[in-house]
């Protein structure tokens, strides 16, 4: 039996598992099965499109609770980022207006499970949506009200683990080639050279740079936590042109108007420019970031020191790389290799 992978559109080669992965329509898998029904009679399709939420329940305006005022307050108190302020008063609104009938010191704890269980079972969120809510719940009843910590669970289908998208040394140069723009260009580099996450390439300011030690100061970047991150020789000389060119005031990468760079258009522009280089993989940011771990990893640098760069607290999460990076898979010798045959 053949079993073949099929995902959302464009085929794409998994280089890990040494197979290609074909877009999943019709007229592609009439086509595979045209071609190989002579040589395999039986074949299987495993369906690898990612799977979205359904959406919620439209419910009434009069059912609309927002999210009490002394919630993001209390955040903003214990200096959460704006961007967790939004997830978590957006996700408690959504709990609230779903227990519209009850207010928020009412809803018992079986009440907060059975919402855990409708966003599994009738919703079918991600892992990361349910464990955001749950977050967002917990905050409210044990910061705001003050109660005791409970853990509210739903157990669920183990799911697999999919390994983060990463472009080859080769594909990151035609990428950095393709950029006509400076700035985009620079922002590209900045990310990838010093594997930044988005928010703290649009938090850097001018003066975080230290041109005399070559590193760069990461303030306040997740956790709370400052780091350096190494300012490469290619990269500083870049930095150094896009500064003379477009001289920001406070930020090194401002808007039009000023202020931080707008991580959309990042996005926006990443997508445009590895599309027109002939990148069918699907790139944001957080790719660029995987990839100088991976490209890290397979010059032979230490996992210990690339979790340091990378800002990450858990090693298990830096260990992920070592399953993606191909230089270590094309080492190894099959025993099969070794035997007199």
């Amino acid at each position: 039996m053949l079993q073949v992978r099929a995902c959302e559109a464009g085929g794409r080669y998994d280089a890990v598992n040494k197979h290609w992965i074909l877009p999943y329509t019709d007229k592609v898998l009439a086509k595979v099965k045209e071609v190989l029904a002579p040589m395999y009679p039986e074949i299987e399709v495993e369906d690898c499109r990612e799977k979205r939420a359904k959406k919620k329940t439209k419910r009434l305006r009069e059912h609309y609770r927002p999210c009490p005022e002394e919630m993001k307050e209390k955040l903003r108190v214990k200096r959460y980022s704006e961007s967790t302020v939004r997830t978590y008063t957006s996700m408690f609104s959504e709990f609230l207006s779903y227990h519209y009938a009850h207010s928020p010191e009412e809803i018992t704890a079986d009440q907060i499970k059975a919402y855990m269980r409708h966003l599994v079972a009738e919703r079918e969120v991600s892992e990361s949506y349910q464990n955001q809510m749950i977050n967002a719940i917990k905050f409210f009843y044990e910061k705001v009200l003050g109660g005791q910590r409970r853990t509210y669970f739903v157990e669920r289908p183990r799911s697999g683990r999919n390994l983060p998208t990463v472009l080859s040394q080769t594909e990151m140069s035609a990428l950095l080639k393709g950029i006509p723009n400076v700035k985009h260009k620079t922002i590209v580099t900045v990310i990838y050279s010093c594997g930044l996450r988005i928010s703290e390439l649009i938090s850097m300011k001018v003066s975080d740079i230290d041109y005399g030690s070559r590193r760069i100061l990461l303030k306040q970047a997740k956790g709370k936590k400052d780091r350096y991150v190494p300012l490469a020789e290619r990269t500083e000389l870049m930095v150094r042109a896009y500064l003379k060119r477009y001289n920001p005031e406070e930020y090194l990468f401002e808007g039009p108007s000023g202020g931080q760079y707008s991580p959309s258009s990042v996005r926006k522009f990443l997508k445009r420019y590895s599309k027109a280089v002939g990148i069918k993989k699907n790139v944001c940011p957080h790719t660029l970031r995987h990839s100088c771990a991976t490209h890290l990893l397979e010059n032979g640098v230490d996992l210990r020191y690339i979790q340091h760069l990378l800002g990450q607290n858990d090693s298990k999460t830096t260990e992920v790389y070592t399953h993606i990076t191909e230089m270590g898979l094309n080492n190894i010798k099959n025993p099969l290799d070794q035997l007199d045959l």
